[in-house]
């Protein structure tokens, strides 16, 4: 890991603070430079000086850099991002996904947690005042749709739609729900019942290590994705994923579904067929290289 000597570090810091404190829009491009620091002090006051000047810069390459140093493994520039965030309204719902899950860590520290729980409802206040004046349609077949038919379908799919295509994609998600359940026919040593031996391997790997995971949850929505992460570890923040199968269609998917993770900044451990006869040792080690 780099270093930054003391008096670079201070340097910069005021730099920051100076920046925040300035109500000038032109200190955006150096915040954001700063933002990317080795230093964890210049980032965290970086990102409370983006915060200080919501409402004068662009909100959202603001936001953009903001958004990632939400996984930043230092708890304090965490707190500092979400209160930043905060401070842009709607302009960063994208973030409200992420947000809910550093609330749900219990890894995560309280005074982290506080600010992450302030920002959503701020951000969330916000949203709901914009919403207030933009009509919406139906993704499916355009129709314009109610007020509660937009929060109904947002809440259920984070996607717009009637009532009446709500139903079939309702009904379309329970049989694919259903088919994905009877799939998983192979059992690991903690109980967990898992589609492939690639996966029991893993199961195992973890649970031998004392690591919680959680298996094949849809809980986070990626640049506007549903996402089904094979495994997720809520304590080190980390996605697994066992790539085994190796037609067209998957590799398409398996790349798209890659990208999605790099774009939003998520740290994620790939896992392939190859991997099996040495599965804990090549998990464990890429594990530690995520830390």
């Amino acid at each position: 890991m780099k270093h930054m000597n003391t008096s670079t570090e201070k340097t910069l810091a005021r730099r920051a603070t100076e920046l925040g404190n300035s109500a000038d829009p032109q200190a955006l491009p150096e915040l954001l430079e700063l933002a990317n620091s080795v230093s964890p002090l210049v980032r965290r006051l970086a990102a409370s000086g983006l915060g200080k000047l919501a409402g004068i810069v662009s909100a959202a390459p603001a936001v953009e850099a903001l958004h990632p140093l939400l996984s930043d493994g230092h708890p304090q520039v965490r707190q500092y991002t979400a209160k930043a965030l905060g401070a842009y309204g709607a302009a960063a719902r994208a973030v409200l996904p992420d947000l809910r899950d550093l609330y749900a860590n219990p890894a995560e520290r309280d005074y982290v947690k506080r600010s992450v729980l302030a920002a959503g409802k701020l951000i969330r206040a916000a949203s709901d005042i914009a919403d207030r004046a933009v009509v919406h349609c139906c993704q499916r077949c355009g129709v314009e749709l109610a007020a509660d038919e937009y929060v109904r379908s947002h809440k259920a799919f984070q996607r717009p739609f009637c009532d009446h295509c709500f139903d079939e994609v309702f009904l379309e998600r329970r049989n694919y729900e259903t088919k994905i359940e009877l799939q998983k026919t192979i059992r690991a040593k903690d109980g967990s019942w898992v589609q492939s031996e690639g996966e029991r391997l893993v199961c195992e790997a973890l649970s031998a290590e004392g690591i919680r995971y959680r298996y094949d949850e849809r809980f986070r929505i990626l640049d506007g994705y549903a996402i089904r992460p094979d495994f997720y570890l809520p304590e080190f923040d980390v996605y697994i994923e066992y790539w085994g199968m190796d037609t067209a269609d998957y590799k398409i998917g398996m790349l798209k579904k890659q990208q999605l993770y790099q774009q939003q900044g998520k740290r994620l451990i790939s896992l392939y067929p190859a991997d099996k006869p040495c599965m804990r040792e090549i998990l464990l080690d890429k594990l530690r290289r995520c830390r």
